[in-house]
C-alpha cells in the first residue's frame, strides 16, 4: 500500500514542488493551502489523478481545519505516514518599526500554525506506531537575522519545538525532522529582493532550489530521519557558530549585508 504524505503551503513554491514529486514517485499525497483556488489550477495543471491526491482548503492557524482534514484523511486512507509542514510567511521589516498585526501574522502561520498540525497528526502516528514529521525552519531559525526579526523568532521556535517533540515521540516509534534550508528560489525570495532589511537573505554563496531540497528530503530525511538538517552544512555551521557568539559577529554580519545589497541589485537588474 502506498504511503500517505501530507503537505502543506502546496499552491506554490516548495510546497508545489514537493507534491509533485512524492506524486511523481507514488505516494498518495494530501495538498493542502489556504489558496484554494490555486491549489485546484496545479492539480488541474499537473493532472493529479483524485484517487492519488486529495486537495483541501487548509488555513493553518485554524484547528478546526486541521481536524476536519485529518478526519478526512483517516476514513480515506486510515492513516498518515508523513507530514510535512512547509506553509509559512515572511516580509522583512525591522523589529521596532514592525506593526502589531504582523507580529501576529507570523507567530500565528509559522509557529502556531505549525504546532496545530504537528500535535494533532502526531497524535494519530503514536496510535499507528510510525509516522514521520517534518518540520521546514530555516537558515533564520539558527541565527537570527537582522532586518528579518519577526520571521527569525518564529523559526528558532519551530526548531526548539521540533527538536523537544523529537525526543518525546521516539519511544511512540515516530520520528521528528526539523529542515533548516538557506534562501530558496521561491516567490517568498523574489518578494524580498525589494526589500533593504531583506539584504542578509542574499549574502549566501548561492541561492538553492526546489531541487535541492528535494534530494535533501529524498536521500537523506526519508532514509535516515536525522532530527536536524542544516542546507547548505557550512553554512549552517556558521549560523550556529554566530548564535553562539552575537557579539563577535557583527563586522561579519556588515560584511553579509554589504554582499547582499550588491546581489540584491543585480537580481533586480
Amino acid at each position: 500500500m502506498a504511503k500517505v504524505v501530507w503537505i502543506t503551503g502546496c499552491a506554490s513554491g516548495v510546497g508545489l514542488h514537493l507534491t509533485k514529486a512524492f506524486y511523481k514517485r507514488g505516494y498518495r499525497v494530501v495538498a493542502t493551502d489556504v489558496n484554494f483556488d490555486g491549489l485546484t489550477r496545479c492539480a488541474e495543471e499537473h493532472q493529479w489523478a483524485s484517487d492519488r491526491v486529495l486537495c483541501r482548503r487548509l488555513d493553518v492557524v485554524s484547528p478546526d481545519d486541521w481536524q476536519t482534514i485529518l478526519a478526512d484523511v483517516v476514513s480515506i486512507w486510515g492513516k498518515v505516514d508523513y507530514l510535512f509542514n512547509v506553509a509559512g510567511y515572511l516580509k522583512p521589516g525591522f523589529g521596532h518599526q514592525t506593526p502589531i498585526e504582523e507580529i501576529d501574522r507570523h507567530i500565528d502561520i509559522n509557529l502556531k500554525g505549525l504546532m496545530y498540525g504537528a500535535q494533532l497528526v502526531a497524535k494519530q502516528m503514536v496510535n499507528q506506531q510510525s509516522g514521520h514529521i517534518i518540520n521546514i525552519s530555516s537558515m533564520a531559525g539558527l541565527a537570527a537575522i537582522p532586518g528579518l526579526s519577526l520571521y527569525s523568532a518564529s523559526k528558532f521556535a519551530v526548531r526548539a519545538f521540533s527538536l523537544a517533540m523529537a525526543e518525546e515521540l521516539q519511544a511512540h516509534g515516530v520520528k521528528v525532522t526539523v529542515i533548516c534550508p538557506d534562501a530558496i528560489q521561491t516567490p517568498m525570495l523574489t518578494l524580498q529582493e525589494d526589500y533593504e532589511e531583506a539584504a542578509m537573505t542574499f549574502s549566501g554563496p548561492k541561492t538553492l532550489t526546489v531541487e535541492d531540497l528535494e534530494r535533501v528530503v529524498f536521500n537523506r530525511v526519508l532514509k535516515k530521519a536525522p532530527v536536524e538538517v542544516m542546507l547548505p552544512i557550512g553554512r549552517g555551521i556558521l549560523a550556529k557558530l554566530g548564535n553562539v557568539f552575537p557579539g563577535l559577529t557583527r563586522p561579519l554580519i556588515r560584511h553579509l549585508k554589504q554582499k547582499g545589497q550588491k546581489v540584491q541589485r543585480q537580481r533586480k537588474a
